[in-house]
């Protein structure tokens, strides 16, 4: 995975295609923006407006800023009334390449998997936010040791 916008993990194959599942790259754009987007909001839109949150830029404050609005008037045409909001993180976990955290830790653990420091501070941030995501406790994580096998380099 080189670039953020436009390009998929190879373990959402099974989704990419139709896009009926929200990409990480688009989970990573939400969490970036501050919008609570629920995935029946995400099925409402069309395939096209989609893609347009897949590609669009949500990097820099006026990007994101255009993001969270661009995203919160699409939720509203199609359902009436805008997305909650969640708070932004000035310093999330993904961008901290000095420590593994907790839950990455104890999901390694559970699945009998290893990661190394070294090996954390290689990935890019949108790989520690996805690796994060998937380890969340309460969450159906399966992708999460397809997606530890895809950053790992052979």
């Amino acid at each position: 995975m080189s670039a953020l916008n436009g390009v998929y993990f190879n373990f959402e194959a099974d989704f990419v295609a139709s896009l009926r599942c929200i990409p990480m790259q688009v989970r990573y754009k939400l969490d970036t923006c501050g919008v609570k987007l629920k995935l029946h909001h995400w099925n409402q839109f069309s395939t096209e407006e989609r893609r347009q949150l897949v590609e669009m830029p949500c990097d820099m404050e006026a990007a994101i800023a255009h993001y969270r609005d661009h995203l919160q008037a699409l939720v509203t045409q199609h359902s009436g009334s805008p997305a909650g909001e969640l708070p932004i993180d000035p310093t999330p976990p993904w961008m901290d390449s000095t420590q593994i955290p907790p839950t990455v830790q104890a999901k390694l653990e559970e699945v009998g998997g290893t990661l190394s420091l070294d090996q954390w501070q290689a990935l890019t941030p949108l790989q520690r936010f996805a690796l994060i995501k998937l380890s969340r406790p309460g969450h159906e994580n399966h992708n999460f040791v397809p997606a530890l096998r895809e950053f790992q380099p052979a």
